[in-house]
């Protein structure tokens, strides 16, 4: 094998893989998830906007939640 294989367990300080971003998402085209329907309903109510469109993908709502978070100044 001419090219080695990248492993973050040999890093000293590897980085987080708990945040991707969700354009990177495998699943990030499947539909939202009831989880994420009903936390960016709570969000849209609390910044007085529309409610999200069903047929959100995973990818947009988790994008459309990281969005209403920060403008509510919540992190």
């Amino acid at each position: 094998m001419s090219e080695e294989m990248h492993n973050p367990k040999l890093e000293d300080h590897p980085g987080s893989n708990t945040e991707k971003d969700p354009s990177n998402w495998v699943s990030g085209d499947d539909p939202m998830t009831g989880a994420q329907a009903s936390y960016l309903t709570t969000l849209c109510e609390e910044a007085g906007e529309d409610l999200p469109p069903e047929s959100l993908s995973k990818a947009e709502a988790s994008q459309r939640i990281d969005a209403l978070k920060a403008a509510l100044g919540r992190d």
